[in-house]
């Protein structure tokens, strides 16, 4: 039945330790609408939908799907009875291949006495990447072989096996480029027009007010307000997130871009086919630069290069210190013992160690420093510094030995940021650095960056959000197919306009 009820929550209870995560929700999804589900960092949304989705348990509360009792047991227990999620983080399995992933859990139905049908699951793989709008992507394909982003669609294909009456995407359109976005869109189109729904987790309202028509906000665990289309205004959304109203813009108010001569990184001529040809690149002391372009520009690879995490096949990267001689990056080791530091894309799989300590992960990199004679490393010495990032970077949680992968996605990134600021880094490599990140917290790592800046630090910017280069950017080197097709100076009058262009 048109607008019925699709999917109801009440009461719905869930902590973790001390930390009360949800807090008595009640929730209505209507069939035919595309409910966008929003909040601070923590304020519970990816708890919710994930339990929903089968992936965890609520301590209290009751669910129901058509007004009949709902309790998954699983995230395919959750797709056989329609619902099916994509989540932010990467959710592929490695070392099989992209059949294999989409039909992950399910297999069992393509087999006959004990022996897989895989020219029924490849041909039915194909079928599916196919009818979502991906057909370059094919079932034999290793998951290994492919970019973040592809990856990515192939979990889109995943959750669209079952046929979902319910398709949860929990910010995986910050994961995704143009083509990526044009897919998920597409379904959600599909699923509003098929009188399904969608649960709809960003943290971009701009794209909220554009895809949804009604949207839910939480608030430590609680639901704040549900507001319908007609009520919908961005200002609304960030003041009901952050309890208050976040009043100017996130990004500089400054439009001189200046910065100093001295130049801390240098990169001459490099190549790394296929993905970018005879690079240059200055990187000056209080500069942020930033690299811009689709997805499959290059720019990406060019941050690991300038890392040294890919090795060119011609040119060079040279370090520049102020007070020693010049250093050729070979390496990430190189890097970060001459006080470099990177920020990937990729924050579950290449930034962190998902399953180690908060701790852990920010005295890492700093363990060189830390150590004493004979090579001794004070566990006070190790906590302090932990205690310092946790303080400075207001990263919420329990405890400093509280593991990753019981935080928020944007607790997390602050816990990537953390871990270089302790190693007091002079050049700095981002890579979608603010990805995944509410409003509020955004707000702040602008903040940090600028005061990076007055340090003298130097800022490589690799983003694919066009405002985001605009608003913080001293210079954007523009890249497609691999090769810089413009630079700009900072300047007011500067649009997205200006960009496009170059990058298309």
């Amino acid at each position: 039945m048109e607008n019925s009820i699709l999917l109801s929550a009440r009461g719905v209870c869930k902590a973790f330790g001390p930390t009360r995560a949800l807090v008595d929700v009640d929730l209505d999804i209507r069939r035919g609408e595309i409910h966008g589900l929003i909040g601070e960092n923590g304020s519970g949304k990816s708890t919710f939908s994930s339990i929903v989705a089968g992936a965890q348990k609520a301590d209290s509360g009751e669910f129901f799907i058509n007004s009949e009792p709902y309790q998954p047991l699983s995230m395919v227990d959750a797709q056989n009875h329609g619902i099916s999620m994509v989540i932010q983080e990467m959710g592929t399995i490695p070392g099989i291949t992209v059949a294999a992933n989409i039909f992950a859990g399910r297999l069992e139905q393509f087999s006959r006495l004990g022996i897989l049908n895989w020219k029924k699951i490849n041909g039915e793989a194909d079928r599916i990447l196919t009818e979502i709008g991906a057909p370059e992507i094919t079932a034999k394909m290793p998951i290994d072989s492919l970019n973040f982003e592809d990856q990515k669609i192939v979990e889109i294909a995943r959750a669209m096996v079952s046929t979902p009456d319910l398709l949860i995407v929990d910010e995986t359109t910050t994961a995704l480029a143009a083509k990526g976005r044009k897919i998920i869109y597409a379904l959600i189109r599909k699923m509003h027009d098929r009188n399904k729904a969608v649960l709809f987790i960003s943290h971009d309202l701009d794209e909220l007010m554009e895809v949804c028509n009604i949207v839910t906000v939480l608030r430590d665990g609680v639901v704040v307000d549900t507001l319908p289309k007609e009520k919908m205004s961005v200002p609304q959304m960030r003041a009901l997130m952050i309890g208050r109203e976040l009043i100017g813009s996130y990004y500089r108010p400054d439009y001189d871009g200046s910065c100093g001569d001295e130049v801390l990184l240098d990169a001459k001529q490099i190549s790394l086919r296929p993905y970018f040809m005879n690079v240059d690149l200055q990187l000056h002391k209080g500069e942020i630069l930033g690299l811009g372009g689709l997805a499959d520009c290059g720019m990406h690879e060019i941050g690991k290069a300038l890392f040294g995490i890919e090795k060119p096949v011609t040119g060079s990267v040279t370090l520049r210190p102020a007070a020693d001689a010049p250093v050729s990056v070979l390496s990430p080791v190189t890097a970060v013992k001459h006080k470099m530091a990177y920020v990937s894309k990729d924050r579950d799989k290449e930034s962190i160690i998902i399953s180690a300590s908060i701790k852990s992960n920010i005295v890492l990199p700093s363990l060189p420093r830390l150590k004493r004679a004979l090579g001794f490393i004070s566990r006070k010495s190790e906590n302090r510094l932990a205690d310092e990032q946790i303080e400075i970077m207001r990263i919420k949680c329990q405890k400093r030995t509280q593991l990753m992968k019981q935080l928020s996605g944007g607790n997390k990134q602050k816990v990537v940021f953390s871990k270089w600021l302790g190693t007091n880094s002079d050049v700095f490599i981002l890579d979608c650095p603010t990805r995944g990140i509410d409003v509020g917290v955004k707000a702040d790592m602008y903040k940090l960056l600028m005061e990076l800046k007055r340090q003298g630090k130097g800022i490589v910017m690799i983003s694919e959000e066009l405002v985001e280069l605009i608003g913080m950017s001293d210079r954007i080197l523009l890249f497609k197919n691999g090769t810089q097709t413009n630079e700009l100076q900072r300047s007011e009058s500067m649009t997205e306009k200006d960009i496009i262009e170059y990058i298309i």
